[in-house]
């Protein structure tokens, strides 16, 4: 195994690398690095919580000639939780290096983003939608740009930002670095990359399937009238330090949140219906455990850094396989151990099985009367049964309805 030293990397990054701890390069690190600064395209894939910012961020840090104040990096991330924490391990990482960093998007008040860009930035980083704000108003100017980064691309397109991306990227120069990582690798990722990469580096370490050796995952068979009297005495008798529960709707999550809070239980919900003010504070209060709880939709399963998380409870079953896998890598990061719920009713057993047959590791019943239902014995058997699954297209699911953020 290299260090950073060994990556070349200029003196006063390494000064940041060590200021922010970090001893020896993750597998996602020291594969990608390298043919960053060589000046390689380079799609990457790792699971959740295994550095992949940093993979992308020293690299970048490199490229940029702080003299100049022109824009000279452009980070695409899907959501405001991940442009924000983006923006701040590039500072944490470059705070000796002078660069000047700026994140863009909606809910903040646009006039001191305009204020900001006014003053000089080397990088940008933003969601697509604001990002094409100020690309139409005039105020951000993407001619100096040599080095983009599509963060979280699967998300990016799963929330059907396919569009933005290539607006975006058909007004930076042709001449330019291009990265793109994420924790899934669909067929629509190889196909964004084939228009708009050079040649790319696939570095693909692993996916967000969960490891059987550190995330116990458990299901229960629930009464849809009984799911929020089950949830409460699991959470009794658990008594995690923390834990996220996803629900799949705006209204769901904000519901619970405070269904959850009438029964003492400290809670904050998060979704794309609140203001961004709101949404910071539930992040920033259940970072800093003043609650133990957040409940939110998706928005909140991908790429957001949150290393406390004891458990993870799907209280609603994701009509995408792929998104369980995304949810329940908040929990057992890092080596630690962690569990998982997931809760199923009746009209969500065909979702269920598609999850089951998507994981390797075991999902196994958490009560003996869960048994019965026979969900080890459709995994197994290579049937998904029968109901929607076996009348429709095999991927029909994926029209179901969107993920609501």
């Amino acid at each position: 195994m290299i260090n950073f030293e060994e990556l070349k990397l200029d003196s006063l990054i390494l000064k940041g690398v060590d200021k922010a701890g970090f001893e020896r390069p993750s597998p996602i690190q020291e594969q990608a690095i390298g043919p960053l600064l060589k000046g390689q395209d380079v799609i990457g894939q790792a699971k959740t919580g295994t550095g992949k910012t940093a993979a992308y961020a020293l690299p970048l840090l490199q490229a940029v000639d702080v003299k100049s104040r022109l824009v000279q990096a452009l980070v695409l991330a899907p959501t405001r939780e991940l442009a924000v924490q983006i923006t701040n391990e590039i500072r944490r990482l470059g705070v000796y290096t002078g660069i000047k960093v700026v994140t863009i998007y909606g809910g903040q008040s646009i006039n001191v983003q305009f204020e900001a860009l006014n003053h000089g930035v080397h990088a940008v980083v933003g969601t697509p939608g604001r990002l094409i704000d100020h690309i139409k108003r005039g105020s951000l100017d993407l001619d100096s740009v040599k080095f983009v980064i599509l963060d979280e691309a699967d998300t990016m397109l799963d929330m059907g930002f396919i569009d933005d991306i290539e607006y975006i990227l058909g007004r930076v120069p042709a001449r330019r670095q291009t990265g793109l990582f994420s924790a899934t690798m669909p067929s629509r990722i190889i196909e964004l990359s084939r228009k708009f990469m050079k040649n790319p580096q696939k570095i693909l370490i692993d996916s967000d399937e969960p490891s059987v050796e550190t995330l116990d995952q458990y299901y229960a068979v629930v009464d849809p009238r009984e799911k929020l009297h089950f949830l409460a005495g699991l959470l009794e008798r658990e008594k995690p330090a923390s834990a996220m529960i996803f629900c799949r709707t705006k209204y769901g999550a904000h519901r619970l949140a405070g269904e959850l809070r009438a029964r003492n239980y400290p809670a904050v919900p998060l979704h794309g219906n609140l203001s961004q003010h709101q949404r910071d504070h539930s992040m920033n209060t259940f970072r800093s455990g003043n609650v133990d709880i957040l409940v939110a939709t998706d928005v909140a399963s991908r790429g957001i850094d949150i290393p406390q998380v004891e458990c993870v409870v799907n209280y609603d079953v994701p009509t995408d396989p792929l998104i369980y896998f995304h949810r329940v890598g908040r929990t057992a990061r890092a080596g630690k151990r962690g569990k998982s719920y997931i809760l199923v009713t009746t009209d969500e057993y065909d979702d269920f099985t598609r999850v089951l047959h998507h994981t390797k590791a075991p999902i196994k019943p958490l009560r003996d009367s869960d048994k019965q239902f026979g969900f080890e014995a459709r995994r197994n058997s290579g049937s998904y049964g029968g109901g929607y699954w076996a009348t429709r297209p095999r991927n029909s699911f994926y029209r179901r309805g969107r993920i609501h953020r």
